[in-house]
């Protein structure tokens, strides 16, 4: 088990917290000195001790303050192999190496108990800084960048702000600068866009106040929600899905056909289907499994066994040389892939907005329109909650009240 050791005159000290999926949280727990104050009795008089050693001695009542630091690092309670223990042993290194850091801080400054720090330092170099952190997923990582160039965005086209577009300090960041960003993700974003944009920047935000860089939080308060229960983005029925795998044109790319006629297939995502290997395809059972990128570090659920059936295995293919460490899908950057994407479809007759995540969309209805069984299609998409899977039922009813209507009237009147 991991454990960490601490010496009594550090401060601060490195602790964990455990949590429900097998790992610790690593943090910073500072020590700011104790207070005592006079124990008093109802009428405001002081109390004194009335046995032992201390009879006759004024009683006070000592309140220690301490101060919580969370550092977004995590190791595994019970490594199960070499590689978590190395990982481990990796982030103990790095936790400490910035315990050591904030101690030589604490200790210069003169007022440390209230770890002041430089109220002009600039939010956008320091939330550039805070991505880079080594506990982020790749995926995490990403995220993150998105939801800060949305917030940079968000200042150079609004002119009451567009003058803090390079350099914002901490004491700059208002709550009326927030009020007017929530408002502009409304306005220029559908489906879960604007309320990830948001959950990234008051995660930069709510760092930036643990590490009293900002006083008060502007953020709180501010919720911004969409209807988890309605599908934003486009679908493609199996009709438009033939359609679309029989259209060929001068300067077509044949690995991004293939990669997503596969996510159309299996509902894999992007970021999993460019990282597959063929080490993650077992032939002889025929099944793919593999950690999905956006859970693997904070889901117990991460892992996924999709079945393949022969049509997958000839489009997987095989590893030249035998080399089970080869790609399976050599695909370009994600926004590289998205651009073609839209030129096939458009060549293809199709008059939807198809982006890549919406093969993962039309998989989960068509499966579903197909009579498969809604636990199933939870576990085959990689939820971690069968209520994420639900809100494809309301696209399923949809298209059966279609199917009914596309019928025609009945035009029988009984005699």
């Amino acid at each position: 088990m991991a454990n960490l050791e601490n010496r009594k005159k550090q401060n601060p000290k490195l602790q964990q917290s455990e949590l429900s999926d097998g790992r610790a949280s690593l943090y910073l727990e500072y020590y700011l000195g104790r207070t005592e104050s006079p124990v008093l009795d109802d009428d405001g008089n002081q109390v004194f001790y009335t046995d032992g050693a201390m009879a006759g001695k004024p009683k006070y009542k000592i309140k220690h303050s301490r101060k919580k630091e969370n550092l977004n690092l995590y190791i595994w309670l019970h490594p199960r192999n070499q590689q978590e223990r190395m990982q481990n042993k990796n982030t103990f290194a790095l936790a400490e190496k910035i315990r050591f850091e904030r101690e030589q801080s604490f200790l210069e400054d003169r007022e440390g108990y209230r770890l002041r720090k430089d109220m002009d330092e600039d939010f956008l170099e320091f939330c550039k800084e805070f991505i880079k952190s080594p506990s982020f997923t790749k995926y995490t990582r990403i995220t993150l960048k998105h939801g800060l160039q949305k917030f940079m965005d968000f200042l150079a086209g609004t002119p009451r702000y567009s003058l803090y577009k390079k350099n914002l300090k901490m004491t700059q960041l208002t709550v009326d600068m927030v009020a007017a960003y929530v408002e502009y993700l409304k306005e220029n974003g559908t489906g879960d866009g604007p309320k990830i944009y948001f959950r990234m920047f008051k995660r930069m935000v709510t760092t930036a106040v643990d590490k009293d860089l900002i006083k008060k939080n502007p953020c709180r308060g501010f919720v911004l929600k969409n209807d988890n229960m309605t599908l934003q983005k486009e679908i493609l029925l199996p009709e438009e899905i033939q359609q679309l795998v029989a259209t060929h044109f001068d300067g077509e790319k044949g690995e991004i056909h293939r990669a997503f006629i596969f996510g159309l297939y299996t509902g894999v995502r992007w970021c999993d289907t460019s990282l597959l290997t063929y080490r993650n395809v077992d032939y002889s059972t025929k099944t793919l499994r593999f950690q999905q990128q956006k859970t693997k570090d904070h889901s117990s659920r991460s892992w996924v066994i999709v079945p393949l059936n022969d049509t997958l295995i000839r489009l997987i293919g095989e590893p030249s040389d035998d080399n089970f460490d080869e790609r399976v899908f050599k695909l370009p950057h994600y926004n590289v892939c998205n651009l073609y994407l839209r030129k096939w479809v458009k060549e293809a007759g199709i008059r939807k907005k198809i982006t890549w995540h919406c093969a993962r969309h039309s998989f989960a209805v068509n499966v579903l329109t197909k009579g498969a069984n809604i636990k199933t299609v939870s576990s085959l998409l990689g939820h971690t909650s069968i209520k994420m899977t639900e809100r494809y039922l309301h696209v399923v009813d949809s298209l059966k009240q279609d199917a009914i209507d596309s019928l025609g009237e009945i035009n029988y009147a009984p005699m």
